[in-house]
Formats: C-alpha cells, sequence, structure tokens
C-alpha cells in the first residue's frame, strides 16, 4: 500500500528506512506558528494532525503519517530555535537539566477514511556542555532547525547523557507507536510490503 509522510524531517525518513519502509515524502505546507494549544502535547498533536490532514486531501488511497516534536522544559514549549543566538541561549538553559520531548503521531488510511493519533513522549538528560562547545556545536547549524535545538543521533548526541523512554522519539517518531496506530486502522507493516530491501530505496 502507498505509505507517505507528511514531513520535510531528514531525520524522520532516515528511521523508517532503517526499519524496513520506504515512505514517499509530501510536505504539508503547515504554517506552524499559526497553530496554538494550551499544553506541549497539545500543540504536537494538533501539528501532526494538521500535517496529516493537509497532505491527506490531495492524494488518492495512502496511508498517511503526520508528525511534529517539541521539547518541554520547565514547561514551555520550545521548537526548533530558528537562528544561532537562540539555539545558544537554548543550550545554556539546557545543559545539566532534563527536559521531555513529545512527538505527535496522526496516521490517516485515505482509503476507508479510519484514522489514528497518539503522541510519544521521551525524558532526555542533558549533559554540561562547555561556552565552547556550545559555541561549536551552533556554528555546525544543526540545532537550528530541530525541535528543541539538539538531536540525539547526530552531534548533538555528545551532549544527551540518557534517556527515559523510546530513543527512536528522540529522532523524530516513535516505531512502537506508529505500529499500533497501524493497527487501529485495521492496517500491519505487511501491508507496507515490509520489510523491504535496503536496495529498494538506495
Amino acid at each position: 500500500m502507498r505509505f507517505v509522510l507528511a514531513s520535510a524531517s531528514p531525520a524522520r525518513l532516515r528511521t523508517l528506512r532503517d526499519a524496513g519502509l520506504a515512505p514517499e515524502v509530501v510536505v504539508s505546507g503547515v504554517d506552524e506558528d499559526a497553530l496554538s494549544a494550551p499544553t506541549p502535547v497539545g500543540l504536537v498533536q494538533m501539528l501532526a494532525s494538521a500535517k496529516a490532514s493537509a497532505v491527506a486531501r490531495d492524494l488518492g488511497d495512502a496511508l498517511v503519517l503526520g508528525c511534529d516534536s517539541l521539547l518541554e522544559l520547565a514547561g514551555s514549549a520550545l521548537g526548533k530555535p530558528g537562528s544561532a543566538s537562540a539555539a545558544v541561549e537554548r543550550w545554556r538553559s539546557m545543559r545539566g537539566r532534563s527536559g521531555v520531548l513529545h512527538t505527535g503521531h496522526a496516521l490517516i488510511d485515505t482509503s476507508t477514511g479510519r484514522s489514528a493519533r497518539a503522541v510519544a513522549s521521551t525524558t532526555v538528560h542533558f549533559g554540561s556542555p562547555s561556552e565552547a562547545e556550545i559555541e561549536a556545536y551552533v556554528a555546525s547549524g544543526e540545532p537550528l532547525s530541530v525541535a528543541g535545538a539538539f538531536t540525539i543521533d547526530g552531534l548533538g548526541g555528545w551532549f544527551v547523557e540518557s534517556i527515559e523512554g523510546d530513543h527512536h522519539n528522540v529522532v523524530g517518531l516513535s516505531l512502537p507507536v506508529l505500529r499500533r496506530l497501524l493497527a487501529e486502522v485495521g492496517r500491519g507493516l505487511t501491508d507496507l510490503g515490509w520489510p523491504l530491501p535496503r536496495t529498494s530505496w538506495l
């Protein structure tokens, strides 16, 4: 069955490919800044659902997955910092502390109209990078376009001491959650041709 990822995130695409799927990518174009919700959990679910719905409207029969992630730190929802100065300040406030990475997932089966959604949350314990390390990390450009201004599977992995929860969720989507959502809409991994050989998408 056609499987579409409604996200521009290369980390999400890589996670799905490494797990034996070969999704198409259709970017939703949803204006994330135009949406709001009273809680970080509510916001990531709203954004994931909006992305999936926007892409599903223009497709034939397909399974469409929308995702969005935010870091909750001391009650505040932290998305992409957007600028180097904001990323530096973000890391100064994060070092030595713990936050919760929330990822909203929304799955729509356009052939049946069935949908399912869920939020996965993983606690992240940050190390204490030096000022020089923060400056070098921000200068790499990596933290500017990712939720919470960090990655666990890239340069930012040096500064993540430990996590409590699903590792893949911190990367951008939870594989166990996606499998459960597939079941909720009456589908399974094998409906997507899983596991596909890596040569199918290289």
